[in-house]
C-alpha cells in the first residue's frame, strides 16, 4: 500500500513538473509573439517578419500572419487608390474639396487651393472657414441635410470672382464632394460678347440712318436738282464706303483673333519697316500739315516678321497719329534695341489721352472722343494690338492729355 502511495505520489510530481514546464515554455512563446505583434504593428519590422512555426502555436500564429498580410495588402491597395484619386484630382482644372459629415475638408486639389488657401493647406479645416461666403456655406449645408445635389453661383466681392458651388453628397462617407467652377473668365467673355454686340449696333445705326434719310430725300425731289442730287450721292457713297472699311476690318479682326491669318515670317531690317510705312503715309500727313520724321537709328539686327503685316500696324498708328494732331504738328518714328526685341516708336505732338481712357484704347471700337474721331470704325488699334501679339510682341502707350502720345510695341530679334 505504501509502496503505490509513493509511486502516486512520484507520477504527480512529475506530471506537475511536466506541465509547469510546459506552461513556462508556452508562456514564453506568448509573451515573445506578442512583443514580435508590438513591434510589428509599431512598424519596426515589416508583417512578413511574423513567426509561423511558434511551437504549441502554430494554427495561431500562421492565422495572425494571414490577418497581417491581408491587412497590410488592403492598406496597399487602398493607397493606391488614393494615389489614382490624388493623381485625378489634380488633373482637374476646378477646385474639389472633399469633407467629412462635420465639415472638416479631408482632400484637395491644387486648383481648389489656388482658391481658398491662404499660404496654408485646406486639409482639416472647416467648409465654413475655407469658403467664407454665407452662399456658399449654406448651400453645403442643404446638401448635408437634405442629402441632395445642390448648385449655387455666387460672386465674391473681394476678388470680384464669379464662382459656382455644386456639393454633391456622397452617401458612403455621410459627407460631401464640393465642386467649385470658377465662372469667372466665361462671364468676362459673356460680357465681351454683350459690348461687341452693342457696340456694331451702335456704330451701323449712325450711317445706316444717314443712308435712310440721304435716299428719302432724293425720293422726295431732290434729284430733280441734280446739284443737290451730286452732293446727296456724293454723301452716300461716304456712308457705304464707311460701311464697307468696317466690315472689312471686322472681318480681318474676326480672322485675326481666330488665329485664320498664316504669317509669312521672313528676315528684315527694322529700318526697312520703318521706312515703307512712312512712304505710305507720308502724302496724308503733308495734306494733314504735318511734319512725319523717321529718325536715324544704329544697325540693330533683323527681325523675322510678316512685312505686310507689320506695316499694317505701323500704318494704323501713324494713321490714328495723323487724326489726333493738329496741323504744324509732327510725327517720330524710331527703333531701339530692348534685350531680345526691338522696339518700335510712333511718337507725335498732338492732343493726347485722357489717363482714364488709356488702360483701353486698344479695345474693339473703342474711342476716346467719338466728337472729334474723324471717322474711323474704331478698330486700328485692336487689329494692330493682335498682330503685334500674334508676332509674339506687346504693344502699349504712353500719353499725357495736352502733350502728345507715344505709341510703343516689340517684336522679338531673328535668332537665326
Amino acid at each position: 500500500m505504501n509502496t503505490l502511495l509513493t509511486a502516486l505520489v512520484i507520477v504527480l510530481a512529475l506530471l506537475t513538473g511536466w506541465l509547469a514546464w510546459h506552461y513556462t515554455r508556452l508562456r514564453n512563446g506568448l509573451e515573445k509573439f506578442a512583443q514580435i505583434i508590438e513591434s510589428t504593428a509599431a512598424g519596426d519590422r515589416p508583417p512578413e517578419s511574423l513567426p509561423t512555426d511558434l511551437p504549441h502555436l502554430e494554427r495561431i500564429s500562421n492565422a495572425v500572419h494571414e490577418f497581417s498580410s491581408t491587412f497590410e495588402n488592403q492598406i496597399t491597395t487602398l493607397d493606391a487608390e488614393r494615389a489614382r484619386l490624388k493623381a485625378t484630382l489634380t488633373q482637374i482644372t476646378d477646385g474639389v474639396l472633399i469633407v467629412d459629415s462635420l465639415g472638416r475638408i479631408q482632400m484637395t486639389n491644387p486648383a481648389a487651393e489656388k482658391l481658398f488657401s491662404e499660404g496654408e493647406p485646406l486639409e482639416g479645416k472647416t467648409v465654413s472657414v475655407t469658403l467664407r461666403h454665407h452662399q456658399l456655406i449654406e448651400t453645403w449645408r442643404k446638401c448635408q441635410k437634405t442629402g441632395l445635389m445642390q448648385s449655387e453661383a455666387v460672386e465674391l466681392p473681394a476678388t470680384r470672382r464669379m464662382l459656382q458651388l455644386i456639393a454633391i453628397p456622397d452617401q458612403h462617407a455621410s459627407g460631401a464632394i464640393l465642386l467649385v467652377q470658377d465662372l469667372t473668365h466665361l462671364r468676362r467673355l459673356e460680357t465681351v460678347r454683350r459690348d461687341f454686340i452693342s457696340n456694331v449696333s451702335h456704330e451701323l445705326r449712325t450711317p445706316l440712318a444717314s443712308l435712310k434719310a440721304l435716299t428719302e430725300t432724293l425720293q422726295e425731289g431732290a434729284l430733280e436738282d441734280p446739284t443737290a442730287a451730286h452732293r446727296f450721292l456724293a454723301r452716300i457713297q461716304t456712308e457705304v464706303d464707311a460701311l464697307t472699311q468696317m466690315a472689312t476690318e471686322l472681318l480681318e479682326l474676326s480672322r485675326i483673333e481666330s488665329g485664320q491669318v498664316p504669317l509669312e515670317r521672313r528676315p528684315i531690317t527694322p529700318a526697312s519697316l520703318l521706312n515703307a510705312a512712312a512712304d505710305r503715309m507720308k502724302t496724308q500727313a503733308e495734306r494733314a500739315g504735318l511734319d512725319l520724321q523717321v529718325l536715324p537709328t544704329p544697325d540693330l539686327p533683323a527681325i523675322r516678321v510678316d512685312s505686310p503685316r507689320m506695316q499694317q500696324v505701323l500704318v494704323n498708328l501713324i494713321h490714328n497719329a495723323v487724326k489726333f494732331t493738329e496741323p504744324g504738328g509732327s510725327i517720330q518714328l524710331s527703333t531701339h534695341p530692348e534685350g531680345v526685341f526691338i522696339r518700335f516708336e510712333v511718337k507725335d505732338s498732338g492732343v493726347g489721352i485722357p489717363m482714364d481712357d488709356l488702360p483701353r484704347i486698344f479695345e474693339r471700337f473703342y474711342r476716346v472722343d467719338r466728337s472729334r474721331t474723324g471717322g474711323g470704325t474704331g478698330l486700328g488699334l485692336s487689329i494692330a494690338r493682335h498682330l503685334v501679339e500674334a508676332h509674339g510682341g506687346r504693344i502699349w502707350a504712353e500719353s499725357r492729355e495736352g502733350e502728345g502720345s507715344t505709341f510703343y510695341f516689340t517684336i522679338p530679334i531673328d535668332p537665326a
